[in-house]
């Protein structure tokens, strides 16, 4: 199975490349908000447990995520790979996925880390944010705000993987079409499956 973790700040073009990416090499798309919105509104057990902290203003707990990816994992046996998207954001996450993946006989093959400048990422989401909807993506300030927050926090997963001799950066900025060359030569180097 074929595990990968795409990593960068927002806007450095996860979502283009993800679709591009789970088409090309048959890989599930592992988006934990995604997971969270269909447990919730499948009413299972674990989405009314994540509702019940959600409502309350509070983050979901790791515990909570972990056991939802579990789930996906064993849903979709046919699955070439997956793709994780949004998670882990934290080291603890990192290591508590880790652990997951090594009970079902697996593990993260490869993180692929987009590089793209703060200039261009506050280009390209203002530019979204044009279009988009989302009120994040229209205020610099704000912009600036989530760019830290992810150096801060979520960059360590990569330092975690670092460990390994899993992280490879990949220069985020040009034409989509040669990042996604790119990237894909970085899963064909692995992926032996």
């Amino acid at each position: 199975m074929f595990n990968l973790i795409l990593f960068g700040p927002p806007g450095s073009g996860k979502g283009t490349q993800s679709e591009r990416l789970i088409s090309k090499y048959g890989l599930k798309h592992l988006s934990t908000g995604d997971l969270l919105r269909s447990e919730i509104a499948g009413q299972t057990p674990l989405g009314l447990a994540a509702k019940s902290f959600m409502d309350k203003g509070q983050l979901v707990p790791d515990e909570v995520v972990i056991e939802m990816i579990s789930s996906a994992l064993d849903n979709n046996p046919q699955a070439h790979g997956f793709l994780f998207d949004g998670f882990p954001r934290t080291t603890a996450q990192a290591e508590a996925l880790d652990k997951l993946l090594n009970q079902k006989g697996t593990s993260i093959v490869v993180v692929l880390a987009l590089q793209v400048s703060e200039r261009e990422l506050i280009k390209r989401l203002l530019n979204r944010g044009l279009t988009s909807g989302r009120a994040d993506d229209v205020n610099e300030e704000i912009i600036r705000n989530r760019i830290a927050e992810y150096e801060k926090k979520t960059a360590a997963v990569a330092d975690h993987y670092k460990k390994y001799d899993k992280v490879v950066y990949i220069h985020g900025e040009g034409d989509v079409d040669e990042i996604f060359v790119s990237l894909s030569r970085e899963i064909d180097l692995r992926d032996r499956a």
